[in-house]
């Protein structure tokens, strides 16, 4: 890959950079948290550097970015932090945002921090709401697992995306153990399209995507305990005024009814595009048509 790693505010951060300075710039942050941009740029860089100046990061302590050690401060605010620290530090006036799955969390809290650095931000299949994703999640799961007569696991997530007694944490990190119990199935919750996935073996081993990923589990076991990841972020969707579009799909488990009922409800300046036969990644799943909707909403 072609990456590099840039220092902001005290830590290394790996940042890509793909198309001419002279294109409009757009920040691609990834969901997880913790699963790096590795698997957009793949699919994404040679389709929009002709027409963007694309910056994408591996967020602090993610992957291949430097490891947040022991005893070391870190919170989600460092992830807004950084992405202002990084516009500066790239001589970039303005921007557009755009963020997938948790990164969408991120681009919406960023937008609202730092209103006059973004131009246009982008939601592809956002969480706003960890409680609301994660129950629509727990019964994505439940779907998968009924499929494959696991029945007994079918039943337990459904019954917990309609439990009210569990707090936002617990209704996340059991939704975490109980997909897992799918096994090689569990891609099912997220992926429709299963014809050009991502060849993580092409630029790393499996001992370093190990290494990567331990990395990354510090990263999330830091922000779910400091917590405020499990803040609802919709109703800020109500005080950005900079032009905003959320990408949905038909197979998505991740952006519910309703997260898109509060952006038509509140969004000042909103559209929507709505992808079919898709799961929860259209940037590879559906990567033209992707493309050609970033193009027409930013301009090239």
């Amino acid at each position: 890959m072609d990456g590099k790693l840039i220092e902001v505010r005290g830590k290394q951060l790996y940042v890509e950079e793909y198309g001419t300075k002279e294109n409009p710039p757009l920040l691609y942050l990834h969901g997880g948290p913790g699963e790096s941009c590795y698997d957009f740029t793949f699919h994404q860089r040679e389709r929009l550097q002709d027409d963007f100046y694309v910056i994408a990061i591996d967020q602090r302590g993610v992957c291949r970015s430097e490891v947040i050690h022991e005893n070391e401060s870190f919170g989600l605010q460092d992830l807004i932090d950084d992405c202002e620290e990084l516009r500066k530090h790239l001589q970039i006036s303005r921007w557009s945002v755009m963020g997938h799955s948790f990164g969408g969390y991120l681009a919406l809290l960023y937008t609202a921090n730092y209103p006059d650095s973004v131009h246009k931000v982008l939601f592809e299949c956002p969480t706003f709401d960890f409680e609301l994703t994660s129950r629509f999640l727990l019964k994505r799961t439940g779907q998968v697992a009924t499929k494959y007569n696991q029945h007994e696991l079918g039943e337990k997530c459904l019954a917990l995306a309609e439990n009210q007694e569990k707090t936002i944490q617990q209704l996340t990190e059991e939704y975490m153990e109980l997909s897992d119990e799918l096994g090689e199935n569990r891609m099912e919750i997220y992926r429709y399209v299963h014809d050009h996935p991502t060849d993580y073996l092409a630029a790393y081993t499996e001992e370093q995507w190990e290494t990567f990923y331990d990395r990354s589990d510090i990263h999330y076991d830091l922000l779910r305990a400091e917590g405020k990841i499990f803040k609802s972020l919709l109703p800020l969707l109500k005080e950005i005024k900079n032009p905003m579009l959320l990408m949905t799909t038909e197979f998505d488990a991740a952006t519910c009814e309703k997260h898109i009922e509060a952006f038509k409800r509140d969004a000042q300046d909103g559209t929507i595009i709505h992808f079919e036969k898709c799961g929860h990644t259209p940037h590879y799943e559906r990567a033209d048509d992707f493309k050609n909707v970033l193009v027409e909403f930013i301009g090239s």
